[in-house]
Order: C-alpha cells, then structure tokens, then sequence
C-alpha cells in the first residue's frame, strides 16, 4: 500500500503539519521516533506560547499530540531509520525500526540535536538548569548567576540576550579567542555583565539533585580546575541536525540543514517537504517550528492535488 503522506518528526513542526495534514483528509501517518514530543518534552515551563500565559512542555505537546490523533493522524512509535527516493515514479520507501512504507510524499521534520559537554551531571540537570535555549528558560533566573558555555554567535547571543535578567553571566570559551562574528563579539566584550574566561572547558556540573548550584571547570593551559557557582548553565556549542537518513541526493548545507526553495518547505527532491530545525539554524523556537509544519503540510496537500 503507498500512503498519501508520511510524517516524520513528533515534535511543534510535525505535529502541526499532522494536525493540518489531517484536516485535509490526506490522512497522514506520523512517526514519533526516539524522542516524541522533541525538545520541549525537556522544558519545564513554557511562557512565550500564543494563548497559554504559562504552560509545562511536556503539557504542550501533549495537547498537540491529542489533537492531531483526535482530527486522524495515525501515530506510530516508530524510529525512521533511511528514507529512500525512486525516481521513476518519484515515490518513497521509508525504513522504521519495525517495518517498511512507501509513500507518495514525506515530510521530515526531525529537529536538531544540541550538541552536548557529555561530562559528568549534564543528563542529571538536563532541564534542571543546564540547557542549550536561553530565550526559552532565561527569564527563570532573574537575578540569578548563570553561565554560558560556548564561544561562536549563539553563545554570544544567549549571553547578550541574558543580561535582560541578571547581571552575573560568566561565559565559558574552550579556546583563546571568540569565533563569533565581530558585531556579536563586540557587544559582548563592550558590556561589563558579562565576563569571559578563555581557554577552559566545563567538566563537571553539581547541584542538590533537584536543581543545578555550581559547575566546575579546567583552564586548558594549566590544567588548574575552579568552581563556579551558578543556577543555570546554557550550552551553546552548536547543534546538529537530525538528517543523516535522508537520500544522499537531497540538498543540504555544510552543516546537514536541508536546503528548501524560496521560502517554502520543498526540498530540492519533488515530494520531500521539510520544517522546523532541520531548515533553520537561526530561530529555532517552537512557534516558528509550528508554522514551517503549517507550510509543510500546505505543501504537501498542494502536491498531492496536482498528482491526483
């Protein structure tokens, strides 16, 4: 049997173009993956959503994934391990975990991975004060010393953006120098809320269990470690794109972000629609990832029109 359409990505992108994709009868089918529900399952609270004042990540996209199944998205726990594209008929065999698919389009939205310090503590205060989105948690530590972790433009952004709330921002370079552009570099270096220590790497997070208190840190040079005292650490040192099983054919960037066409969610493969981390490395909030869903399923349904 080949689907109509075929999802892959649970988190704001794929839900919302389940939820649009469903409203237009092309009865989509959605694969959850590994992490279901993506990022904001590790958030806590949710502030800058339209409608809801305060909402729990997890809640959100709970109440995201019940709507999509109440409207007739078919959710399937299911990791999508290689998408393949044929050609000849311009359709697509999508590998899982558990079995095969063909489709006739696809819509990938499988977020990003942050890339993480993997020292000791992260995982126990994932979520607990150590995170990778300052413009989502910041405004938790107002008047809070916090760290940021990191030396290229999100680092630099995360500690421009932090000095809204507090005063105390150390920010934590692995290198002698900064590797921003020069316009972020200097708004960091110009503003005495944020101190810089160079050449050192975190390697140790620590707190009361339920929340992080402090880091540790080794200066690269001497090997000399300190402590830090802080209530939330923001890494920042990139993050990765989750595209690695699409076809070798697709478009991407030298950093894996699949290339779309003209503002819209068409990759450079007919019927491979894109959304949400895995076309933006600037944004990355989970309204605009709502919204490239909505263009990804808008995309999809006018695709399949023509086909039909």
């Amino acid at each position: 049997m080949k689907h109509k359409l075929l999802i892959i990505g649970s988190g704001p992108a794929g839900l919302t173009a389940a939820i649009y994709a469903a409203r237009a009868d092309l009865k989509p089918i959605l694969f959850e993956g590994s992490q279901p529900g993506g990022q904001l399952m590790g958030t806590s609270m949710v502030e800058n959503w339209p409608s809801y004042e305060e909402i729990m990540g997890p809640s959100l996209m709970l109440k995201m994934r019940s709507q999509a199944e109440k409207l007739g998205t078919i959710l399937k726990n299911e990791t999508v391990i290689k998408v393949e594209h044929t050609e000849k008929d311009n359709s697509f065999t999508v590998t899982t975990d558990k079995q095969t698919y063909q489709a006739i389009s696809v819509i990938v939205a499988t977020g990003s991975n942050p890339k993480k310090i993997n020292c000791p503590g992260e995982a126990q205060y994932w979520g607990k004060g150590v995170t990778t989105c300052a413009v989502c948690d910041g405004a938790f530590y107002k008047n809070k010393p916090v760290a940021i972790i990191g030396g290229g433009d999100t680092a630099m952004e995360d500690a421009s953006f932090m000095t809204r709330f507090t005063d105390d921002i150390t920010l934590i370079q692995i290198l002698d120098k900064l590797t921003a552009s020069k316009a972020l570099q200097k708004r960091v270096l110009d503003n005495p809320k944020i101190k810089i220590i160079y050449n050192s790497s975190v390697t140790k997070f620590m707190g009361n269990g339920e929340h992080l208190q402090k880091l540790t840190f080794k200066n690269m040079l001497t090997d000399k470690e300190e402590e830090l005292a802080v209530d939330a650490a923001f890494i920042a040192i990139g993050l990765k794109p989750n595209t690695s099983f699409l076809p070798e054919s697709i478009k991407k960037t030298e950093y894996g972000h699949v290339i779309a066409e003209n503002c819209t969610s068409k990759s450079s493969i007919a019927g491979l629609f894109v959304a949400g981390d895995v076309i933006d490395p600037l944004y990355r909030q989970a309204i605009t990832a709502a919204g490239s869903g909505c263009k990804a399923a808008l995309d999809a349904e006018r695709y399949l029109s023509g086909l039909v």
